[in-house]
């Protein structure tokens, strides 16, 4: 590290709106032994993804492009091994922004490297500078069978949007719940009925604005808890 000081960090929106939904948020340190992160992982009872840098292509099997974004494959590292292991115990996770990518590439999926290149028609869906990281957007479209629309109680949202990629393949096991106007993917979940799901937008921006963005979080905290309210 050449005497370098490296520090790890997390939104604080993030761990504010888990506390808020009852839980109790935990921030999980880069590279670890793989030892000391399962001693971790065994005391966690769900997995929150963050929004953060793209996930490197390699991880579902194509070359970097060149306008492929910022990567950072600690992070990768940590939270693919993290995200393989609670798929595979059933863990309830909620994946945001980058973390519905890393959710989808973890379970076998790929995504666009750049909306902007590779999608055409599309909007834009990248943060605008000066802009507020709560401001709508665009809308998006919930399948009313899913976990998400039943969390959020509507079929039909206005959402933010500050991400340049976006999934292209869905996962096996997975099923896409929620686009937006131009087809992008904007929501995924388990096909198996546990907890897994990933959001393209930012609900903790939302949460002062809106009180049904909280929903999310609490769903993911009662999953934990065995009080998945949003099958009821």
């Amino acid at each position: 590290m050449d005497g370098a000081l490296v520090r790890y960090a997390v939104g604080a929106l993030y761990t504010h709106a888990v506390e808020l939904a009852g839980g109790a948020p935990v921030a999980i340190p880069l590279q670890l032994g793989e030892e000391t992160l399962r001693d971790i992982f065994a005391r966690l009872d769900g997995l929150l993804l963050a929004g953060g840098a793209d996930v490197h292509p390699n991880e579902f099997g194509e070359p970097v492009a060149p306008y492929c974004g910022e990567i950072d494959r600690a992070r990768d590292a940590v939270e693919l091994q993290l995200l393989r292991w609670a798929i595979d115990r059933k863990m309830p996770i909620l994946g945001i922004c980058r973390g519905i990518q890393v959710l989808n590439v973890a379970a076998g999926g790929t995504l666009y490297q750049d909306i902007g290149a590779q999608v055409d028609p599309a909007l834009r869906h990248e943060h605008v500078r000066g802009e507020p990281y709560n401001r709508r957007t665009h809308s998006i479209e919930l399948d009313p069978h899913s976990h998400l629309a039943r969390a959020l109680g509507t079929t039909r949202a206005d959402v933010n949007s500050l991400h340049h990629q976006s999934i292209k393949q869905v996962a096996p096991g997975f099923r896409i719940v929620a686009r937006a106007p131009d087809g992008i993917v904007e929501g995924i979940e388990s096909t198996n009925g546990h907890f897994a799901v990933g959001v393209q937008f930012h609900p903790e921006w939302l949460i002062d604005d809106e009180a049904r963005m909280l929903s999310l979080f609490e769903a993911l905290v009662n999953a934990t808890q065995g009080k998945d309210r949003s099958s009821a």
